[in-house]
């Protein structure tokens, strides 16, 4: 299993720089498995009935497009450590600039869109600041609810001014279908907001997982998950009840992939014939060299290609 993954970028005078090389950062020095390699600086997470690779090395015209970005953090306020609040615009300006050559079909914000504020009407204007930009990439977006969404916001507070209806859905685009988990409730069952949550206690309640176990036994497409805390680990960035979330992914069978943020770095395990792949934070260090983004290329048999911008 591979622990983590490093996406470093390369020269390309002032284009955003796709991640051409990837330094495994485990102990062991494990390699990318068969279902999980490099080819030409993209990431390709193939489909576990996919048993050699010629057959899937060919990225084709019919291939859906998604847009990847997470953990903006966006707040007028000064840097702390290696956050950078406010150069999160200049980062989002040039991830939209390549949005717009790939022209996804969507674009997913992976959670913790805003940073903590100290009252309602501060963190309101953070947000309707980085949304007005975000919303402005593409007319097909979905949101992911992180924890900093709700540090003093309400979930009808964030939901309502970025336009969704609902804290976790699915929806079918192609031959694919998508769905939307919200982690941010605590153990005892309660949703995050105003302050009323410790961030280590994350957690898919039992009605959700209910709502989830149906709503996969209901498609036949192949299957994509959008979450913001990770279902793949079991430390403080995990959601507390992963095991359980797991075995409700792994038993649908038709769960292709999971993408993630949260813990701020480049990440990917194969658990259960599941890629769980997590993203950098695009909050993290200063300038543009230290942006992350990402695009999505789904293919017809479940190859999923993942090419990652800067970092």
């Amino acid at each position: 299993m591979l622990d983590s993954l490093r996406f470093e970028e390369t020269p390309c005078g002032n284009r955003p720089t796709l991640a051409r090389r990837i330094t495994h950062m485990n102990p062991g020095n494990t390699p990318l498995t068969r279902r999980a390699f490099v080819q030409n600086g993209t990431l390709v997470l193939a489909a576990a009935s996919v048993s050699s690779l010629p057959i899937y090395a060919e990225e084709t015209a019919s291939d859906l497009c998604v847009g990847l970005v997470t953990d903006l953090h966006y707040a007028d306020k000064p840097s702390a450590g290696s956050r950078h609040y406010r150069q999160t615009l200049g980062k989002l300006e040039e991830a939209a600039l390549q949005f717009e050559r790939d022209q996804p079909a969507f674009v997913v914000e992976l959670g913790d869109l805003i940073d903590a504020a100290d009252s309602v009407e501060t963190e309101q204007k953070y947000l309707s600041t980085i949304n007005q930009q975000f919303s402005a990439i593409c007319d097909s977006r979905h949101y992911v609810l992180g924890n900093h969404c709700v540090d003093t916001l309400k979930k009808e507070e964030f939901l309502g001014v970025v336009g969704q209806e609902k804290s976790y859905y699915s929806f079918d685009q192609g031959d694919y279908h998508f769905v939307v988990l919200d982690s941010c409730f605590r153990s005892d069952g309660v949703a995050y907001e105003r302050k009323n949550f410790k961030w280590t206690d994350a957690n898919i309640p039992a009605a959700e997982l209910e709502w989830l176990a149906a709503d996969l036994a209901a498609t036949r497409k192949h299957v994509v998950v959008f979450a913001h805390q990770r279902i793949d680990v079991n430390n403080n960035h995990g959601v507390r009840n992963n095991a359980e979330v797991r075995k409700v992914l792994e038993t649908a069978g038709n769960v292709k992939a999971v993408f993630q943020g949260h813990s701020h770095q480049n990440d990917l395990n194969d658990i259960g014939g599941i890629h769980y792949c997590t993203l950098v934070a695009m909050v993290e260090g200063s300038g543009a060299e230290n942006n992350g983004y990402s695009t999505l290329r789904l293919g017809t048999d479940g190859t999923i290609r993942l090419k990652g911008f800067r970092k």
